[in-house]
């Protein structure tokens, strides 16, 4: 809410507010790519389409230090305890995409080996489909990310499970 005084001009917002607008220009990911759609994780990187300008360019390479968890490609059930710790040492509050077909429901791997959807280990946030997905619907899907991030302000997932709509 912006408010204008006799002096000029002056911003009043609530914290959660603020902090949820803070929060989501502030994405540090951890990119977790396991299989093809990792190639259009790079394109999205890449001077063309510029992840920057949404806030989420810097990719952590330790778990501890993001909140971000890009699951990029295919999860295998020997992988999935892994994917599964790697979730747990994130600190919150953190989000989870779930990146290409293969991450989202399995993918054409419909057999014994592969995990059928990362929904069966980890909580996802968003579904980016496609094999692999145009970097146009990755984009699209850290904004609706962010439109997430802004409503949640400062509640954490774990804390404060959110009810059933």
């Amino acid at each position: 809410m912006i408010r204008y005084g006799p002096d000029g001009g002056f911003i009043t917002t609530r914290l959660k507010d603020f902090i949820g607008w803070s929060r989501k220009f502030s994405l540090f990911q951890y990119p977790f790519v396991t299989a093809c759609c990792g190639m259009e994780y790079m394109a999205v990187a890449s001077a063309h389409y510029d992840i920057d300008r949404f806030g989420a360019a810097l990719p952590r390479f330790s778990p501890r230090q993001a909140d971000l968890l890009m699951v990029v490609g295919t999860i295998s059930h020997k992988m999935a305890p892994v994917l599964k710790r790697v979730y747990d040492q994130m600190t919150e509050p953190k989000w989870v995409i779930a990146f290409g077909v293969c991450a989202t429901s399995g993918g054409f791997y419909e057999n014994y080996a592969t995990l059928q959807g990362i929904d069966l280990v980890i909580p996802v946030d968003v579904y980016i489909p496609g094999c692999p997905p145009r970097p146009e619907m990755v984009l699209d899907g850290i904004m609706k990310l962010q439109e997430k991030i802004q409503r949640q302000g400062y509640h954490i997932r774990s804390l404060e499970p959110e009810a059933a709509g």
